[in-house]
């Protein structure tokens, strides 16, 4: 198996299997299902994970790294830029379905949609814990319809967006804990109560391959170039105050079908400008905003991981993970419209070394803890949100 971005074929991003079908929740149709996310860790910071669009949906295989502030070499998206992106390319998908209802001509559709993060404690001390801020969201579009059909349209959508729904929900997610190939019970989090999932170093034995899907396109995810100003400077471990984050992105619906081109960044000096292409549409010709999403809360949680071990020196290696994140579109009472649910996360969590299992169990309690996406999954966040024209 590779052992680094660069060593693996292909682009950051790329499909590996085929779906029968779009999953209901990305079909806007009543139901449930859930996204699978398989993870492991490669040389530093760099990850890669195949997420499957729920139980028919397709596969696609991604790459996430970090910028040199983290000791990362920069090479793939940060994990809150996916997590943007998909919060972006989710609503982008149910205000272009609540407009083709409705019979509302979009002439243009963009959005622009900032999170804020700060940590506190220390790594070293074991005493850290990460926080969010509210999502800001602005929606700006074109459209020959009233302001208050415009504002009923967005009003709608967020309320039928899974993404926006993981934002407003307070979850109480689970944790499953795998030590040298053996489960064990996990302290200071909740326990899943799932059967066990299966190792993706047994389900992966070889490198995924991009799927030859003809007209698929060839990047997915790319690196713009773009770099904020200044010379990035390594972040502390620990702080006795607010060590905050703030990310940035900016989307654009391309293509009324359902295809959007999302750019995100770090507000923070020499961070990279990373650009991400969803799909919602029929064609499934890119990752969707919950498969994203998915996976962004995901590598976020390998990020605490490394540098908790980075930190305490600990003699643990080759963490992988299986996540399954259930999302849902039931009937509301809001004039027949659909109301999106988000149900708790479960991660399994493979770890493997000669620490005793006191460590291990240790490590996923505070990777949870100083998560600031599992920090967003667990509070109350209701999204901020704004309009504006094009």
């Amino acid at each position: 198996m590779s052992d680094s971005i660069t060593s693996s074929e292909g682009p950051l991003a790329f499909k590996v299997l085929q779906g029968q079908s779009r999953s209901p929740v990305l079909a806007d149709c009543q139901g449930r299902d859930v996204f699978k996310v398989e993870a492991r860790q490669l040389v530093g910071h760099q990850r890669e994970a195949v997420v499957t669009e729920g139980a028919s949906g397709s596969a696609w295989r991604v790459t996430s790294d970090e910028g040199v502030h983290l000791k990362g070499t920069d090479l793939a998206p940060f994990p809150f830029g996916f997590f943007n992106a998909g919060l972006q390319g989710d609503l982008f998908h149910r205000i272009r379905c609540g407009a083709a209802a409705g019979g509302i001509l979009l002439d243009g559709l963009e959005i622009d949609l900032a999170n804020e993060y700060w940590l506190t404690g220390s790594f070293a001390l074991g005493t850290g814990q990460g926080h969010a801020e509210p999502t800001q969201v602005e929606v700006r579009l074109h459209s020959t319809a009233s302001n208050e059909v415009i504002s009923n349209l967005v009003s709608d959508a967020v309320a039928a967006s899974p993404a926006m729904a993981l934002l407003r929900t307070p979850l109480t997610n689970t944790f499953a804990l795998y030590i040298n190939g053996r489960r064990r019970v996990v302290e200071g989090v909740a326990n899943s109560i799932a059967s066990d999932a299966r190792d993706p170093f047994e389900v992966y034995p070889s490198v995924p391959r991009p799927l030859n899907t003809g007209g698929a396109r060839q990047y997915l995810i790319e690196k713009t170039g773009r770099r904020q100003e200044g010379a990035p400077a390594l972040a502390p471990a620990g702080t006795t105050t607010r060590i905050v984050r703030k990310v940035k992105g900016k989307g654009r619906l391309v293509d009324p079908a359902g295809l959007t081109e999302i750019e995100t960044w770090l507000e923070y000096p020499g961070a990279s400008h990373f650009v991400f292409r969803t799909d919602e549409g029929v064609s499934d010709c890119a990752p969707s905003g919950l498969a994203l999403l998915s996976a962004g809360i995901a590598f976020c949680y390998m990020t605490q991981l490394e540098r908790y071990v980075e930190n305490m020196k600990l003699p643990i290696h080759g963490a992988r993970l299986v996540q399954y994140s259930p999302y849902a579109l039931v009937a509301g009472s809001r004039g027949g419209h659909l109301t999106a649910i988000a149900e708790p996360i479960d991660t399994h969590l493979f770890l493997n070394g000669e620490a005793p299992d006191e460590t291990h169990a240790n490590l996923l309690m505070m990777a949870a803890r100083t998560c600031y996406l599992h920090a967003t999954a667990t509070a109350v966040l209701a999204p901020r949100l704004r309009l504006g024209n094009l």
